[in-house]
């Protein structure tokens, strides 16, 4: 990344720190602690609106925490990046913030077109960028610190100013900053630095200068995130694991919406099944403990989120498995429309070639906006039969095959339009067999096996498997890290119910 990248393994930690709560909401973190660690009230406690005191405990949570969602984000996204914050167009803020860097930038240079000119704040500015440029190194300077310090001579720079020859070596300084500048910077940023060269008015090379140390600062925590992540592989599990229970510790009831979620889940398998045999053995009690699991994990991709609160253990990829479940939806809706196409058309459509890959991006392209705020799927559904209705038309008389009659073509654009009732025939059945595979990939991940696709979901098998391959991975890292958690409360679960089962068998 970096022509010298073994400057920034020290350097880049530091800056990672820094920068983690630009990288992770912490106010997003906060929430989510008051949601999961609700605040007891005292009887009888009037209610009042006045803002309450935070505890040192507590802001050592939100630390932690902070920390905790850093590591594990930098774990499961393999794209995670640190980005500038970029305050919305037109908000006070933002307007705030230019105005004042504006009148910043117009005094310095009034100060300069003084005469004698002002160099009071020029200096103050190159004293910054030393400091960054030494940022970039390691901590034993090496032999391009040493240059750095002679060549940026505050002291030296202050007596030239009071004699009046500064002007004459700030050509001189600028090229030092800039050559340095293209040492240390990654190759993404040589455009940048070529730009800053053709600069020859002194405050806009400052403000460029600044500009381009900012992104360089950016480069250096990325580079350390990329650095430190097959180390954070290592020590993920038990780092993570520590973290929460220290936070379990300061808050008791930090498991309660994980522990109604893991139960819940048992009373619907419970119910859901027939009755077992008497006498279960310990590997009977592990194989439960494991389809509980399953099907709990299972849940959180049907789960309502604007009104069921999500498990604390699983908060971190809250939006991961909101995200899957709103593809999810897609493609079951998709694998309904064009199973209804098929079965509707029968021998008609069998055989043509790219018949459904065609339907299937006319689908897709339809449902893109499922999930907005201005999206209508019943216009879409509406829509979705218009256009397949012309499409069918239009390769059946291609390949020479009978025209679909108008009573066809009304009964398939009804049935497409009767998918978006969620007791749908078509629908509930993709939905369960779309569930079916997902819980076998589950079941098979820890034999390295991939199930089979059950039937009619061929044209969007694709999408599935790269879908359950990333829900996967999340479920067996969470385990991984909460299962001791998970144990305990399950435990007494289990046994209680194989009892009540034993005594009723008896």
């Amino acid at each position: 990344m970096s022509k010298k990248t073994d400057h920034f393994e020290t350097a880049g930690n530091k800056d990672l720190e820094k920068k983690s709560v630009e990288g992770v909401s912490e106010e997003m973190v906060m929430k989510r602690i008051v949601t999961s660690t609700p605040i007891p009230q005292q009887e009888n406690a009037p209610q009042t609106s006045s803002p309450r005191v935070v505890a040192v405990e507590e802001l050592q949570a939100a630390k932690d925490v902070t920390n905790m969602a850093l590591a594990h984000e930098i774990l499961v996204n393999p794209d995670f990046r640190l980005k500038p914050a970029e305050l919305p167009e037109g908000c006070l803020e933002r307007k705030v913030k230019e105005i004042m860097h504006k009148t910043f930038w117009d005094c310095l240079e009034a100060q300069l077109n003084e005469d004698p000119p002002a160099y009071g704040h020029v200096i103050k500015l190159v004293a910054e960028i030393k400091e960054a440029l030494l940022s970039f190194l390691p901590v034993d300077r090496s032999q391009l610190g040493s240059r750095i310090e002679e060549a940026l001579d505050l002291p030296l720079i202050q007596q030239q100013a009071e004699n009046g020859v500064l002007d004459i070596g700030i050509g001189q300084l600028s090229q030092f900053i800039i050559w340095t500048m293209g040492s240390l910077c990654a190759p993404c940023r040589d455009e940048d630095i070529n730009k800053l060269k053709e600069i020859t008015d002194v405050v806009a090379l400052l403000r460029e200068i600044f500009s381009v140390l900012d992104l360089m600062k950016m480069d250096m925590a990325n580079f350390a995130v990329s650095y430190i992540r097959p180390h954070l592989v290592q020590q993920s599990v038990e780092y993570e694991r520590g973290k929460f229970q220290e936070f379990l510790e300061r808050h008791p009831n930090a498991l309660d919406y994980t522990e109604k979620w893991l139960k819940d889940t048992m009373t619907y398998l419970r119910e859901a099944r027939a009755e077992g045999s008497s006498g279960a053995s310990v590997e009977t009690l592990s194989h439960l403990s494991l389809n509980v699991h399953n099907h709990a994990y299972l849940r959180l991709l049907l789960w309502d989120h604007a009104s069921d609160p999500f498990p604390e253990t699983v908060l971190m990829d809250q939006v991961r498995f909101q995200q899957m479940q709103q593809e999810i939806e897609k493609l079951v809706l998709i694998s309904s429309v064009l199973l209804i196409v098929y079965t509707t058309t029968g021998e008609a459509t069998l055989g043509l070639p790219r018949l459904m890959d065609t339907l299937k991006n006319t689908v897709s392209v339809l449902l893109a906006d499922m999930h907005t705020p201005y999206f209508h799927l019943e216009e879409a559904l509406a829509m979705i039969g218009e256009k397949l209705c012309v499409e069918l038309s239009h390769c059946l008389s291609q390949h020479g095959c009978l025209q679909l009659s108008d009573d066809q073509k009304d009964n398939l654009k009804g049935q497409i339009s009767a998918t978006m009732q969620p007791d749908n025939k078509v629908r509930k059945l993709m939905e369960y067999r779309v569930q079916s595979y997902f819980l076998a990939s589950l079941e098979s991940s820890q034999h390295q096996n991939s199930p089979s696709m059950p039937g009619g979901l061929l044209p969007v098998s694709r999408e599935l498997k790269e879908l359950a391959v990333h829900f996967s991975r999340l479920v067996n890292f969470n385990k991984l890290v909460y299962s001791p958690f998970y144990r305990k409360i399950l435990i007494l679960k289990i046994q209680s119910n194989l009892t009540h089962i034993g005594s009723l068998q008896g």
